[in-house]
């Protein structure tokens, strides 16, 4: 029978509320069958600073997620679950999804769509169960029944595929609160300890379709890598944790590196300086290049060919590269921006009046209207902000609003209110949206001549995937353009001796709040 050694990891001390929920993610297949008998009746260690030991029954709670694939067999194989739960007295959550439909939605395959949801799912019960116990959401443990064929097979896809670093680890034994107290076992192995209890399992015949890579590698690969060397479970599983605390160093590495070379970081973008890039060492900026596109999409699939192309790209100075989940890579002006594929909807086509200051917006395109005095927030830490300031008497005005200007690098303008459409006496309000095809102003300083906004942004030299995120200030949803925020404000809002109160618009970054780490 081929074995895994089981690698001896000196826990560190930590104190664990005795409450603190432990969910087990049970299909009902022999590998998640004998994890629920384990916890159940022997000893497990899901690294909350006890070691190897048993695990109070009220802190246990077992989760099905039925998939709706199967038919009548994905009934059964619930069944079965909340039978084998009820046997040991333990609480079983049952969900029923129809992945299918998920799956096509959000163009993935049906495996893919089936491991998110199961996350989320679990992730969303750990933290009801942390409140209802009263302990911090940090103490809570996802478990899976991950063994060592399924850590194998994994480094294979990923071998595969092309996969950095990260990808050879496999599957690590603990990432935040998920914890795999079984990849020290095959699967084998714990089909042999069911049988040894007289306990049985559900089989799922999908998982001999040889179509989905990791059946193959199973059913394929691993049966003739095992004729060459019946130890080959174990030598991978060993790679993996020596690659994975390797991986786990450079990380650290990686992340402190981009977070020196992030310029600008906002809702769906984040701007990084190419050339202190290109002169990093090219172990740590694959590793930058990862983590950046990871912060856009939760699951990236970067593949190694996506990395290289990207840091060829920068190396030469220019160019675009697209990656998977919709995100591009573009080099201009001295910066790498990777940014989400961005769909905005005219704003021009919402009747004035329908919208007010608690319009929703949204990371990729905000629409809405701004009152004057008063903010709007434009993306999670972006907001716009307007006062009126009445002109004292004496005020050199166009000095004023010029040198206010330059003080502020544009971030902040001095208008006439009563230009810009807004009443000196009791206020009103201004329309925010996104840069739109054909739109046209006549810029500060040319006196009256008008510019396409196009050429005004290119000319700016602010990088493409940036020009989304100009708030551009109208009179209203179809009127003129008051102000290119950071930009350039138009010309016919311009302060002049005459100007008897200021219109002060602002821009004000907060810093990006960092949502909490375990899944709510």
């Amino acid at each position: 029978m081929p074995t895994v050694s089981h690698r001896y990891h000196p826990s560190v001390p930590t104190i664990v509320p005795d409450g603190a929920p432990v969910v087990l993610m049970v299909s009902g297949g022999a590998d998640s069958t004998a994890l629920l008998v384990m916890a159940a009746t022997d000893v497990l260690d899901v690294q909350d600073g006890r070691g190897r030991a048993k695990i109070a029954q009220d802190r246990l709670c077992v989760l099905h997620i039925n998939h709706q694939l199967r038919g009548a067999d994905a009934e059964k194989d619930e069944q079965f679950v909340r039978t084998l739960s009820a046997k040991y007295g333990i609480t079983c959550v049952t969900r029923s999804l129809d992945i299918a439909s998920i799956a096509a939605a959000d163009h993935l395959n049906v495996e893919d769509a089936g491991r998110r949801v199961r996350y989320e799912i679990a992730n969303q019960l750990a933290n009801e169960l942390c409140e209802q116990a009263g302990v911090p959401r940090a103490s809570a443990r996802i478990v899976t029944a991950h063994n060592a064929n399924d850590r194998a097979e994994t480094f294979l896809m990923n071998v595969t595929r092309g996969t950095g670093t990260s990808g050879l680890a496999s599957i690590p034994r603990r990432r935040n609160r998920i914890v795999r107290p079984l990849l020290g076992f095959t699967h084998l192995e714990l089909c042999n300890y069911l049988v040894e209890r007289g306990i049985s399992w559900r089989e799922d015949l999908t998982n001999a379709d040889t179509y989905y890579l990791r059946s193959y590698i199973r059913h394929e690969i691993l049966p003739r890598l095992e004729v060459k060397n019946p130890q080959v479970l174990s030598a991978i599983s060993g790679a993996c944790d020596i690659v994975s605390d390797e991986d786990a160093y450079v990380s650290g590495v990686a992340a402190r590196c981009l977070r020196k070379l992030t310029v600008r970081e906002y809702d769906g973008y984040v701007v990084l300086d190419a050339a202190r890039l290109a002169a990093t060492d090219v172990v740590i900026a694959r590793r930058v290049i990862r983590l950046a596109v990871k912060n856009l999409a939760d699951d990236p699939r970067l593949e190694a060919r996506h990395v290289e192309s990207v840091l060829m790209a920068v190396a030469n100075g220019r160019g675009a590269v697209n990656l998977p989940q919709d995100i591009q890579a573009r080099i201009e002006f001295g910066t790498l921006t990777l940014a989400k594929a961005y769909r905005k909807e005219r704003a021009g086509n919402i009747p004035t009046g329908t919208h007010d200051a608690h319009t929703h917006i949204s990371e990729t395109s905000f629409s809405a209207w701004l009152s004057v005095p008063g903010e709007q927030q434009l993306t999670q830490n972006r907001r716009l902000r307007a006062r009126l300031i009445p002109v004292e008497h004496g005020l050199d005005v166009v000095s004023f609003a010029r040198a206010h200007g330059r003080e502020w690098l544009g971030e902040s303008v001095l208008l006439d209110a009563e230009a810009a459409g807004i009443d000196a006496t009791h206020g009103g309000r201004l329309w925010i949206e996104p840069p739109c095809a054909g739109d046209v102003l006549c810029p500060l300083g040319m006196h009256g001549q008008s510019k396409k906004l196009s050429d005004l942004l290119s000319a700016s030299r602010l990088p493409v995937a940036e020009r989304r995120g100009v708030p551009v200030v109208r009179t209203s949803p179809n009127g003129r353009i008051v102000w290119v925020a950071g930009i350039r404000a138009d010309e016919r809002s311009k302060c002049t001796q005459d100007t008897k109160v200021l219109l002060e618009l602002s821009i004000h970054e907060s810093l990006i709040t960092v949502s909490d780490s375990y899944g709510g």
